[in-house]
């Protein structure tokens, strides 16, 4: 039978205990949903995040740059290959067509060399292997049947590296696809932090990239207009050769100076990965577009940039037009304007644009030529 004895009422210990522990309960739930990383950043941690996706966005567009570099140059000298190969086998099947016809006369008129059968039976470099023993074939065809086994084992070695770099040519547009993919995802990432900021945060954070664009444009016309003063009173003193040895005094000249003022004439274009102009640009994009404008030809990728001139680690005799690489993977580059001041194609969402060099962990200097 069911017992229909009241339950035992809690004590006021007990309850009190209960009260604790759910109380600690509901600060590590308050605690862990803080900890969260799903949860709204704050404007602060979505510009440092969004900063180090960017960042890592043009890690991936430089690789990018370099693989589609590859792909292009593969698949010029994989063209040219299977044209070599074409013309060598025509001329193969030439001197073959025209040691048949020499066959067919002497069948016609009942006298088919030995040789000669052999050769259109068998493969010419197995007939050449016998050939010292086959004094029946005549000089000029000899001197023709070691034509074609040159030619054969040239066409052989071509066929051979065309199959090699078509194999290279197909990794290669495997590793494209793969970093524009990389690309794409780390601005997809960006895109969904900045969508978790208010339309007033995205506001303030534009504006906020816009002053201090402005402020290193004014900074760096400033001093380009002391730059002039200074390069007008030593002409008018005589003083030709007066420069500063740090460099943020020296005027622009010659390919580095054309080349700086080149890409001075493409303030404001946007930044867009992949992009060699002329109406937008990447980082490297733009200073290889400069220098060509000053009649310079510079390698793709700011890696291989780092390559095209004579390094220089002292920041302080860097000169205007000078190529300055940023960052420990040499992933980003820029013209050195002076004053401490670079010009380039900062990232996605900016323009081309003059900004302070300690914005970034510079690396090195290269004065190209």
């Amino acid at each position: 039978m069911a017992s229909h004895r009241r339950p035992k009422q809690p004590s006021r210990t007990r309850v009190t205990v209960l009260t604790a522990t759910a109380a600690a309960a509901v600060a590590l739930s308050a605690q862990a949903a803080h900890a969260d990383p799903g949860a709204k950043p704050t404007k602060s941690e979505a510009k440092e995040k969004v900063d180090k996706f960017y960042e890592e966005a043009e890690q991936a567009t430089e690789k990018f740059n370099g693989a589609k570099q590859k792909q292009e140059k593969l698949e010029k000298e994989v063209g040219e290959l299977q044209d070599r190969v074409a013309r060598g086998q025509e001329d193969v099947n030439k001197l073959r067509d025209g040691l048949g016809s020499v066959a067919t006369a002497q069948y016609r008129s009942g006298s088919v060399d030995p040789s000669l059968q052999l050769l259109l039976s068998s493969d010419p470099d197995s007939y050449l292997q016998r050939a010292s023993t086959l004094n029946q074939v005549s000089a000029k065809q000899a001197e023709t049947l070691k034509q074609i086994s040159v030619k054969q084992r040239v066409l052989k070695q071509q066929r051979e590296e065309a199959a090699g770099k078509l194999a290279d040519l197909e990794a290669t547009r495997k590793a494209l696809g793969e970093q524009k993919s990389a690309v794409q995802g780390k601005l997809a990432e960006a895109r969904d932090v900045l969508n978790q900021l208010t339309e007033k945060e995205r506001a303030e954070l534009e504006a906020q990239e816009k002053a201090e664009a402005a402020k290193s444009a004014a900074e760096a016309k400033e001093q380009a207009k002391d730059d002039s003063s200074a390069q007008e009173g030593s002409s008018k003193s005589g003083d030709s050769g007066s420069s500063s040895s740090s460099g943020k005094h020296v005027p622009a000249s010659g390919r580095a100076g054309a080349a700086l003022n080149a890409a001075a004439s493409k303030i404001g274009s946007p930044y867009v990965w992949g992009a060699t102009g002329p109406s937008s640009f990447d980082c490297s994009g733009l200073t290889s577009w400069a220098y060509a404008q000053a009649g310079v030809t510079l390698d793709r990728t700011s890696q291989a940039q780092a390559n095209n001139g004579t390094r220089i680690y002292d920041q302080s005799q860097l000169q205007p037009g000078d190529l300055v690489i940023f960052y420990g993977d040499q992933h980003h580059v820029g013209l050195y304007a002076g004053n401490g001041q670079v010009l380039h194609a900062p990232r996605t969402g900016t323009v081309v644009r003059y900004e302070a060099m300690s914005n970034m962990p510079f690396q090195f200097g290269v004065r190209v030529g």
